[in-house]
């Protein structure tokens, strides 16, 4: 079986066991396996479409769900399609083109049933969208030999003649995703430059299931990826063959999982960054692994500043990790290898010079590293080139194979349309002001465990708790959102949930995949996310969420804009919610490409203008596991994560960021600390009134494999940045817990990591261009 095929495999779902979970009133027998006969489509291309856009303008007859073919596409492989996708792609006044930096009123899919579809030009992707082609059989973007443009799919379009200006900033480039589609660049002559994906994108962003084919001989100038700029994000279960380059990227910090890279010159080329990591790595017959351009020692230079790799599996090629210079005993960049097997690979870490840093051949590298090294609270800094200390990996956050346990996003894709309910079809409206709360807990009474729900695009106003029973699996339309608000959600010192999923101890199945929770405010008592359920035995990743994100403010319909709450302001009626997500004790969680953005800007006004809004906290863990966390968590009063008494986590690339008005309220204001969430308590000699961006007490088996934590303002003003004194500390683990930590890069923050609220790892020991990096902490 050829390795595209294997990968396009990872979306199909046949039978899934739901031990000990719930059955709707509606149900006769569960769920089972998928129904649909191999020559039915994808069940997205045959559902009704009844997604809606409660806000656009012209809601009336905004169109979400756009089948390229509906817009003349013919998907034969010989007529260019290019005009009639980007017709889809833009039609109905949506936001992009250079107009219109980002807005959520325009949402689409841009839908590609079986087929292959000559392209003579780019496809330039508009805010808000979801490119999606058939799970079952990915239909194929072909380049034609004459093609021109900057890449087949482009995330943000270069403006001609506009020196550099681009349609979005890069930073704010979110919601987007592109997944099942093979992208052919191989008509191309192979000495042609040309670029399969150009992917500069912000957080809320995905690719998923995508195969990019090159040429492979000798002096081709095909890439697979070029990302030059951004604050993502994730990617996974992606392969790129051939090509001079499979992916070359540069942003702030990304998670990139199961990527796959065959015969290409260079399997991953990196420009420039804060921090990635590399969770499951598959690379065949490669010149270089990872070329890494490093060295910078300021903003403007800015060079690879961290690199963590875990579970890599790589063969027949000569050089794995290649930096462009040496580190001679100082910090160029930072490199953590854990888990690597090497077969037939003559060095495993060199330099462009042609030195060897580490020596490979056919061997596995348990554990190395590049950098400071620390241990406990004595702050002493060790220069490491050589074995590291290997965190402890319970068993239950591995796979058979003694890997990081990894899941591909569901996508059901043998499922047949009739095993599909649709919220709208059964009453819900989705309007953004009809109260939808009644209707939506109807449909999980009823159809849990028996049928896959379908949120159609929409706004779903809810006034008081939904609980989802385990055996649930849940699939949203464009990211529609389930808005809390009303008089059950003011209280802060009696908080309640908007989205219970599971009940205390309850065992089960329970996916979520593309919804967005958030409040209509005020909600100062709102918990967006209490999640309950823990995986059967035997099934892991079997609860969790997929591009599924909390966001707060910043959007039409929440009552928390420009408006009310511009910054620098203090109002009560800008308080969004209590909490983002609550895993409780008995949890289990797989999370992946998880946001949790309190909004700092107003999304839907032009010129983005920065906002206060208010969140007391972000994601709280107590959970004994196992639990799988990649995501982003931003802006909190208190904290963005804090783990209290948790057990058996792997964390992959965690990126905060403070509040930009702290310390103007100081923390907790306008919250009160709560003994009852664990909240920790706050001191003018010790945080100066900012937020955490980690808070770790009395927890076990934690791993953090790569993290950046950012603290960019003090009261809106930046020139703290020069001496890295926005806040005192950001990271903080008590003396009760085991955690082994990896790739921790920080700005802002005079401290990088501290144990009992003391500094221990001072930011001027590991200047590493713009921020500062650790290579390993342990206590």
């Amino acid at each position: 079986m050829r390795l595209c095929c294997a990968l396009l495999l990872l979306s199909t779902s046949s039978y899934i066991r739901r031990a000990a979970s719930a059955l709707g009133s509606s149900c006769s027998a569960p769920l089972g396996g998928g129904t649909a006969s191999p020559t039915d489509p994808y069940w997205l291309e045959t559902i009704k479409h009844q997604g809606t856009s409660p806000f656009n303008p012209s809601r009336s007859s905004y169109q979400v769900f756009r089948n390229v073919k509906d817009f003349g596409a013919k998907g034969d492989g010989v007529t260019d399609d290019a005009a009639a996708i980007n017709l889809a792609m833009s039609s109905g006044g949506r936001c992009g083109g250079g107009s219109c930096a980002e807005s959520t009123l325009s949402p689409a899919i841009i839908y590609f049933p079986q087929g292959t579809y000559l392209v003579s030009s780019a496809i330039n992707t508009y805010y808000y969208t979801q490119m999606i082609g058939d799970a079952k059989n990915p239909p194929t973007l072909l380049a034609s030999s004459k093609f021109n443009g900057f890449a087949v799919i482009d995330a943000d379009p270069y403006i001609p003649n506009g020196w550099g200006a681009q349609w979005f900033t890069n930073q704010n480039n979110f919601f987007r995703s592109v997944r099942n589609l093979i992208i052919d660049l191989r008509q191309i002559p192979s000495g042609n430059s040309a670029i399969g994906l150009h992917w500069q994108v912000a957080q809320a962003t995905s690719l998923v299931n995508v195969v990019v084919e090159m040429s492979a001989t000798s002096g081709t100038n095909h890439q697979g990826m070029f990302m030059e700029n951004g604050s993502g994000g994730f990617m996974g279960d992606i392969i790129f063959n051939g090509g001079k380059i499979g992916i070359q990227v540069g942003s702030q910090q990304f998670t990139v999982r199961n990527l796959t890279v065959n015969n290409a010159n260079v399997a991953v080329s990196g420009i420039w960054n804060w921090g990635f990591t590399f969770q499951g790595v598959t690379i065949n017959n490669c010149q270089v692994g990872f070329d890494l351009a490093v060295g910078g020692t300021t903003q403007e230079n800015q060079g690879v500043g961290s690199e963590a790799i875990i579970d890599a599996v790589v063969a027949n090629t000569p050089v794995f990790v290649q930096s462009s210079v040496a580190s001679n005993g100082t910090l160029p960049y930072s490199l953590v290898l854990n888990n690597i097997k090497l077969a037939n690979v003559p060095t495993a870490v060199g330099v462009t010079n042609g030195d060897t840093i580490l020596a490979g051949g056919t061997t596995t590298i348990a554990s190395w590293g590049q950098g400071h090294v620390y241990s406990g609270t004595g702050g002493h800094k060790t220069w490491v080139q050589g074995n590291i200390a290997s965190g402890n990996k319970p068993s239950v956050l591995l796979d058979s194979s003694g890997r990081i346990f990894g899941k591909a996003r569901p996508q059901y894709a043998n499922y047949a349309t009739s095993q599909i309910v649709s919220v709208k079809s059964q009453g819900a409206k989705g309007d953004g002001k009809t109260d939808d709360t009644a209707a939506i807990q109807n449909v999980f009474n009823q159809y849990a465990g028996y049928k896959i729900i379908f949120f159609d695009a929409g706004v779903y106003y809810v006034t008081n708790t939904i609980t989802i029973p385990t055996g649930t699996q849940i699939v949203g339309e464009a990211w529609p959102v389930i808005l809390g608000g009303g008089t059950k959600f003011q209280s802060q010192t009696n908080p309640r949930v908007v989205v219970q999923a599971g009940t205390a101890g309850s065992q089960g199945v329970l996916e979520i995949s593309d919804i967005i929770l958030s409040t209509a405010g005020p909600a100062p008592g709102a918990i967006l996310l209490e999640w309950n359920v823990h995986d059967p035995p035997g099934q892991q990743g079997a609860a969790g969420l997929w591009d599924t994100h909390i966001r707060l403010g910043g959007a039409a319909g929440t009552n928390l804009q420009l408006a009310n709450c511009p910054s620098g302001s203090m109002n009560a009626a800008c308080q969004a919610a209590f909490l983002g997500i609550h895993l409780t004790p008995g949890s289990s969680a797989y999370f992946e490409g998880t946001w949790v953005w309190t909004a700092d800007h107003d999304i839907d006004v032009p010129g983005s203008p920065q906002i206060s809004i208010f969140t007391g906290r972000g994601i709280l863990s107590e959970s004994a596991g196992p639990v799988w966390f990649i995501g982003t968590s931003e802006h909190a009063v208190l904290y963005q994560y804090n783990l209290v008494n948790a057990q058996n986590h792997y964390i992959g690339f965690a990126q905060t960021e403070t509040p930009y008005y702290q310390p103007v309220p100081a923390a907790p204001a306008p919250y009160s600390t709560s003994s009852t969430y664990h909240d920790p308590t706050f001191s003018s000699s010790v945080d100066s009134g900012m937020a955490w961006g980690m808070y770790i007490q009395a927890s076990s088996n934690i791993i953090l494999f790569g993290a950046g934590f950012y603290s960019f303002y003090r009261n809106y003003d930046q020139s703290c940045l020069t001496s890295n004194s926005c806040q005192t500390h950001i990271f903080n683990i008590d003396t009760a817990s085991s955690v082994a930590v990896y790739s921790l890069s920080t700005v802002g923050s005079t401290y990088q990591l501290s144990v009992e609220e003391n500094g221990v790892v001072h930011q001027g020991d590991n200047s590493d261009g713009f921020q500062s990096t650790l290579t390993a902490w342990s206590e």
